[in-house]
């Protein structure tokens, strides 16, 4: 039996774990600068922590699209209950990130201590959850893995050298 399949891929390498490490790398920089602010209350901070988090948030949007493209093109991806949590702990730590980012716009600075922090805390520790759940499915359900490299497309990057 083949491996699910990531239904949007480039030359045979799926597009959402390409997409996956910009919300996270957004998310957790939000949350250090959070920390930073509370620690010297210098008001860029805070702004920084409002744009990484809105970035983040498109990011993520992109990312849950191909997620979302893989998880109903491929049965067996769906049958999956590492997928469910996968996508729930993702949609959750969405919710929360356009909360706080909501706040953020609409009280300013005063919107990062200590709620903006407190859920910046609960956002990096759904991110490990989640990206826990990422890792189940590609190391433990091989989603979207290669066996054999003639399942695959071939490409100028991945196609057999020919002899001279």
């Amino acid at each position: 039996m083949a491996n699910p399949r990531s239904t949007i891929s480039v030359g045979g390498h799926p597009i959402h774990p390409m997409l996956v490490p910009f919300p996270i790398a957004f998310f957790v920089a939000a949350f250090v600068t959070d920390i930073v602010y509370w620690q010297t209350a210098t008001p860029g901070w805070a702004t920084a922590s409002i744009w990484l988090i809105g970035m983040g948030l498109i990011m993520a949007a992109l990312a849950a699209v191909a997620g979302l493209t893989d998880f109903l093109g491929d049965r067996m991806i769906r049958g999956m209950t590492d997928a469910w949590w996968h996508a729930g702990g993702n949609v959750v730590l969405v919710l929360i990130q356009l909360y706080s980012w909501y706040a953020r716009y609409a009280h300013g600075a005063d919107a990062v201590v200590p709620t903006g922090l407190v859920l910046s805390l609960i956002a990096v520790c759904l991110l490990l959850f989640a990206g826990w759940k990422g890792g189940e499915m590609v190391y433990r359900h091989r989603v979207g893995v290669l066996d054999y490299p003639e399942q695959g497309q071939a490409t100028g990057f991945d196609a057999p050298r020919r002899a001279a």
